[in-house]
């Protein structure tokens, strides 16, 4: 081998190498989850709860205090009647990304009453 070939082998600038042995993709199969899979995961309950927090919200602060209460898996009923119509739509969005975002349910039980289930619950309308 000349001086030349030897300088590119050493430097790696050469031909692709064969390899014989291939990747072993098998052992990453089983590791394998879709992130939104891995999301659903993070957000839903850990054990089965049949709690159901009343939230009476006065300012979109208060939000927080909500998202905190689904996201432990537990069922929120949010009355949003003390607020001012501007605040009260917020906080609905609010509640319906929240609801979106962690796979559960937002529903309308009354006038500024809202339901978020989270997707563990089941609702049903008779």
């Amino acid at each position: 081998m000349g001086a030349v070939r030897k300088v590119v082998s050493y430097l790696g600038l050469g031909g692709i190498d064969q390899y014989d042995d291939g990747y072993e993709d098998e052992q990453y199969e089983d590791e394998y989850v879709p992130a939104s899979e891995r999301a659903a995961k993070r957000w839903r309950a850990t054990v089965e709860s049949s709690r159901i927090v009343m939230v009476q919200p006065l300012k979109y602060n208060d939000a927080p205090m909500i998202g905190q209460h689904f996201r432990e898996g537990q069922t929120v009923i949010m009355d949003v009647t003390g607020m001012p119509m501007p605040e009260a739509t917020r906080m609905v969005d609010f509640a319906a990304g929240l609801a979106y975002g962690c796979e559960g349910r937002i529903e309308r039980i009354a006038d500024r009453v809202f339901l978020l289930a989270p997707a563990h619950v089941e609702i049903e309308n008779t």
